[in-house]
């Protein structure tokens, strides 16, 4: 099978692509054809070797988030059959072989079924994003009717799904753009009010559009600044840390307490698999009642995925900010 692949840890031209062998599909695993791969910011620290997990094996195929359909299945397996359409994320604890490739053996648990009115490209963009934010909104911060969320840089791959998310959760949704462009995306996609961050302070329009305070928090930003967070969040605010990797910055901790704040911090890979399942089913049912679209910057064929990196990797560690939406490798 072809596949994009790391034979050790690099720059984005490290990836090849090229011919590996096809995967074996044990009793409880499924065997899929890849139609569609999208491309997250942790794939870059991955491939870089910024992020390194215990009984990672070289060649590395790169990626995690997928769709397909289902070629065989194990012996074991009772909730898949041949030509059944799937998608979902490899994204575990632990390390396990990429989706950047035509063809993946997954175990049973990881795989989630798809309606096929739905496009692959759409639910491969949708996985990690998708999954996060149900995580923060639904499971963490319980966001609901009467909810004001806010959501730094709502027009990237997560942050379109938190916006449209709150909304069909009830929620008003602030959210920020870093230009023009930008800002009129955030409000596209559903957010009630948007602003540009570099332009205006946080906290000043905070106070004009919700001047209680916002009850959550969404935290994209690779930097974050808490005290702008904490300073804006509502008596009971509720925040959701899910970026920053290394990163260190100040901690309000007196504003916060007296304000009854609560923080959340949290990766996706460590969401219950029978929980990833329920959003699974919910997203996917959002998606056909067209409540929940994509947001995809652009397709690639599969032999470009270290051009694809490198687009990724300077719009969120360069911060060039140059995409708007995931960039998908068919």
């Amino acid at each position: 099978m072809k596949a994009a692949y790391i034979t050790e840890y690099g720059e984005p031209e490290a990836i090849v692509y090229g011919d590996l062998p096809d995967p074996e599909c044990g009793n409880e695993e499924v065997l899929i054809n890849i139609k569609a791969s999208a491309v997250n910011p942790i794939d870059t620290y991955i491939r870089a070797g910024v992020v390194q997990i215990p009984g990672t094996e070289f060649p590395y195929i790169v990626g995690a988030d997928f769709a397909g359909v289902v070629e065989a299945v194990g012996s074991a397996v009772s909730g898949f059959s041949p030509g059944q359409h799937v998608w979902g994320t490899t994204r575990t604890p632990s390390f396990l072989q990429g989706t950047a490739a035509e063809k993946i053996v997954l175990h049973e648990s990881l795989v989630c079924s798809a309606p096929e009115d739905i496009d692959f490209v759409d639910l491969a963009s949708m996985a990690i994003p998708g999954f996060t934010a149900y995580m923060g909104l639904v499971d963490k911060m319980n966001v609901g009717e009467g909810d004001t969320v806010f959501i730094h840089g709502g027009s990237g791959g997560v942050g379109a799904v938190v916006i449209q998310m709150s909304k069909i959760l009830g929620a008003t949704v602030i959210a920020t753009g870093g230009t023009q462009e930008k800002v009129e995306r955030c409000l596209e996609l559903g957010a009630d009010h948007a602003f540009n961050y570099k332009e205006t302070k946080t906290q000043d329009f905070v106070n004009e559009v919700a001047p209680g305070g916002v009850t959550a928090w969404f935290e994209l930003r690779r930097q974050p600044d808490l005290v702008e967070a904490t300073e804006a969040l509502a008596l009971h605010g509720r925040m959701a840390l899910i970026a920053g990797r290394g990163g260190e910055t100040p901690f309000p901790n007196g504003l916060f307490y007296v304000k009854c704040c609560s923080l959340f911090g949290f990766q996706m890979p460590h969401q219950n698999l029978d929980d990833r399942q329920r959003a699974a089913a919910d997203i996917c049912k959002w998606m056909q009642e067209g409540k929940l679209k994509s947001a995809i910057d652009r397709t690639m064929p599969l032999s470009e995925a270290a051009a694809a990196h490198r687009l990724q990797e300077n719009s969120t560690v360069e911060l060039t900010g140059e995409l708007m939406g995931k960039v998908v490798l068919v």
